[in-house]
């Protein structure tokens, strides 16, 4: 099996020589998975504060961001604002993939 290109908008360190979609000539393509951590809404904005705090602490210990790293995992602590923005963003990407394909729900 050989790789082709990489869905994302860089490329995977742990493949560098595989190109992403956009250098292999499909420019603006950016498909990634990822996860995050979420809590109801009406959280108390001081509980939220705290497990973000908590949340970054961990993902900037050598130890956990070996373990990503061996998973070919990037870890993106941000804020809860950079989050809730970031999903927003996906939400409306994927949208627009879905309706410019005319998928329709069975």
């Amino acid at each position: 099996v050989r790789a082709l290109a990489i869905t994302g908008a860089k490329r995977d360190p742990a493949l560098p020589e595989v190109p992403t979609f956009a250098e292999a000539g499909l420019p603006g393509y950016d498909a990634n998975f990822w996860n995050g951590l979420v809590a109801p809404a009406g959280t108390p904005a001081e509980v939220i504060a705290r497990l973000n705090s908590v949340l970054v602490q961990a993902l900037a210990t050598p130890e956990v961001h070996a373990a990503l790293v061996r998973l070919g995992l990037e870890a993106a602590g941000t804020t809860p604002q950079q989050f809730g923005d970031f999903i927003a963003a996906e939400i409306d990407k994927w949208a627009r993939v879905v309706k410019a394909s005319g998928a329709k729900i069975d």
